[in-house]
């Protein structure tokens, strides 16, 4: 239906990259759903490039996407609570300018969770889209789906890292009333933050096994083309650090160091067990080839001598 009352909200986040948003708004536009709206955050790039993309958008599109600009940088997601304060739907997705969707994703997460009242979202396999740049296009080069080993994006398995990526994951509006935005003060990691959140107060899904979006990586690319959890990597590894040094104190100050002490040093102990273990496999498999090198010797000796 065309003229359906916006069901998802779309949040996508761009600086300066005419190209892949040009691709985004195509991945958005060509949902079998129409009830969506999008909202583009300019962060801090050239607003008449963002302006003219949506202009260029055929009639019955151009109305549900707007831009709300920037004029300075002001980070991912400071951009994204931005595009979700300027949304109204009940449901939110937020859409990186470089990656895309299947064209049924949305129709069927929001059946979903029309479906599943009590979930808080959904989440959709990811398949992770490798690209390199070849006169002047982006090609495809190859493809994996992310996490395939996992059943569910589980609390447990996320403590680890992030298991899925906002391109993946659309989720109730209500969420953020109960957990608050996204992170600010982080440059990176503030979906996976979230994540850990929604996972805490209950379980979620996937949309099957079929992957609907697509997660598109460049290797070795750098700039504008670049993604964060490739071209940013360190800042990843020290925010990811920071945000289990929070949660560590939080436990700490509500439960006293005893049993973090203990535990410290007993996964210490077994990491040492573990390594010491390995280390005498090694040193025995060293000692058996040696002693077959001993045998090979012996055997081309005696073959040399029969062979006179």
């Amino acid at each position: 239906m065309a003229d359906a009352a916006p069901r998802v909200s779309v949040v996508v986040r761009t600086k300066d990259r005419p190209d892949f948003l040009r691709r985004a708004l195509r991945s958005i536009t060509g949902q079998t759903s129409d009830a969506w709206e999008a909202v583009v955050v300019n962060d801090g790039g050239d607003a008449a490039t963002v302006d003219a993309l949506i202009a260029d958008l055929p009639d019955r599109h151009r109305a549900r996407v707007r831009a709300v600009h920037s004029e300075t940088s002001r980070g991912r997601w400071v951009s994204a609570n931005a595009g979700v304060l300027a949304t109204s739907a009940p449901l939110l997705v937020l859409h990186d300018d470089d990656d895309t969707w299947h064209p049924e994703f949305l129709e069927r997460a929001a059946a979903y969770l029309d479906e599943h009242p009590d979930r808080g979202g959904i989440v959709s396999r990811i398949e992770i889209v490798w690209e390199e740049e070849r006169g002047g296009r982006l090609l495809p080069v190859r493809r994996e789906v992310f996490q395939e080993h996992l059943a569910a994006p589980t609390l447990g398995d996320t403590l680890l890292f992030n298991r899925y990526v906002p391109i993946g994951f659309v989720y109730r509006r209500s969420l953020h009333e109960e957990l608050g935005l996204y992170d600010e003060s982080l440059p990176v990691v503030g979906d996976w933050s979230f994540n850990l959140k929604v996972l805490s107060r209950g379980p979620l899904e996937y949309l099957g096994d079929e992957p609907y979006a697509s997660w598109h990586q460049r290797t070795g690319a750098a700039g504008s083309a670049g993604n964060s959890v490739i071209s940013s990597r360190g800042d990843h590894e020290k925010h990811d650090a920071l945000i289990r040094d929070e949660a560590l104190r939080e436990y700490v100050g509500e439960h006293g160091l005893g049993l973090v002490l203990y535990l410290t040093k007993f996964i210490d102990r077994r990491f040492v067990e573990v390594e010491s273990g390995i280390r005498a496999e090694i040193a025995e498999t060293r000692r058996e080839v040696g002693r077959l090198n001993v045998v090979a010797r012996g055997y081309d000796k005696l073959r040399r001598r029969l062979g006179r």
